[in-house]
């Protein structure tokens, strides 16, 4: 298990190669909890995903080995490694999934990877690609199962309590969990009576499955459907060691509908002029869903990300604008 000093390093190692994100409060959504909501706006982020910061600090542990980089992602993840690797001179492979969106494919090609597209889900993505990497003596990165990964998100963590401290809940999106690890370690050994809440989307939910029994779930044991959450869809590796670390620090974790998710994502252009994807929109969803849940509390919601296909936006935009 990865410890706060690690993502303090990570936070100096890729301090110039990020952008601190501003962490502002949504009057819209304040409103409807008579509380202080915040919205850390990692969707304005390089390459608009959180993944820059665990791609970078991974690679700037591995550069002086001098290997070509394979891994397998939904998307941004792979985008973020494309990207550092572009900057730091290294080649690298990406396997994608065959539901990729378009737009997601399109801006890694700009970085100049590799691109495979292999496998019906992320999952058998990384399968490929770790065979791959296996064969052909590359390395691989996972896009959630590894200390630098989880040490460069959690950094988002430490931002957040030095830009806000006064919360009582952070909620955050969750697939393979590599994002509210990092986050929940930051925080918790900080501020431990923050809760730290993951949400995620109720037609691919592997975490919150496996959370409430105690034990990682394979597919075949939890109901499993496409997700506008595209970024959070997919199962969990054996032994995970996000798995531990949730189970340690995070306090709950909700599920979301497919309709609320879009709800949110129209929600958030609307009311505060934000491109969000589906995986972004999932914390202002439960927000939106359950303000029950949080009422006259001081939150802060991860939008994770913004890259989302511009005609799945625009027919979102166009169903709930009425």
């Amino acid at each position: 298990m990865i410890n706060l000093q690690e993502i303090i390093e990570a936070k100096k190692n890729i301090t110039n190669l990020i952008k601190e994100t501003e962490l502002r409060e949504s009057i819209y959504l304040s409103n409807k909890i008579n509380g202080q909501v915040f919205l850390k706006l990692e969707n304005l982020q390089t390459t608009n995903a959180f993944k820059i910061r665990g791609a970078f600090n991974k690679l700037l542990i591995i550069k002086e080995e001098n290997c070509e980089i394979v891994t397998a992602s939904s998307g941004n993840h792979g985008q973020a490694i494309a990207l550092a690797c572009q900057k730091m001179g290294l080649k690298t492979t990406i396997f994608l999934p065959e539901k990729t969106p378009e737009k997601k494919i399109e801006l890694i090609k700009k970085y100049g990877a590799q691109i495979i597209i292999k496998g019906d889900t992320v999952d058998q993505a990384e399968e490929y690609g770790r065979l791959m990497a296996e064969k052909e003596n590359k390395f691989y990165i996972s896009p959630y199962n590894d200390p630098a990964i989880i040490a460069g998100q959690g950094t988002i963590g430490l931002e957040i309590i030095q830009q806000y401290s006064k919360l009582q809940s952070i909620l955050v999106p969750i697939g393979g969990g590599g994002l509210i690890s990092g986050i929940a370690i930051a925080v918790k050994e900080n501020f431990p009576d923050i809760k730290i809440i993951g949400i995620q989307a109720e037609n691919d939910a592997a975490m919150y499955h496996s959370f409430g029994k105690g034990k990682l779930l394979t597919n075949d044991n939890y109901p499993h459907f496409p997700t506008i959450a595209d970024g959070l869809a997919g199962g969990i590796e054996n032994n995970s060691m996000t798995f531990p670390i949730i189970q340690k620090y995070v306090d709950d974790i909700l599920l979301i509908k497919e309709d609320l998710i879009e709800k949110s994502i129209y929600k958030l252009w609307k009311n505060e002029n934000l491109i969000v994807e589906g995986a972004g929109a999932v914390s202002t969803a439960a927000v939106l869903g359950n303000p029950e849940i949080f009422y006259d509390q001081k939150i802060a919601l991860i939008v994770s990300g913004g890259n989302i296909n511009e005609n799945t936006f625009k027919k979102i935009c166009a169903k709930y604008s009425f």
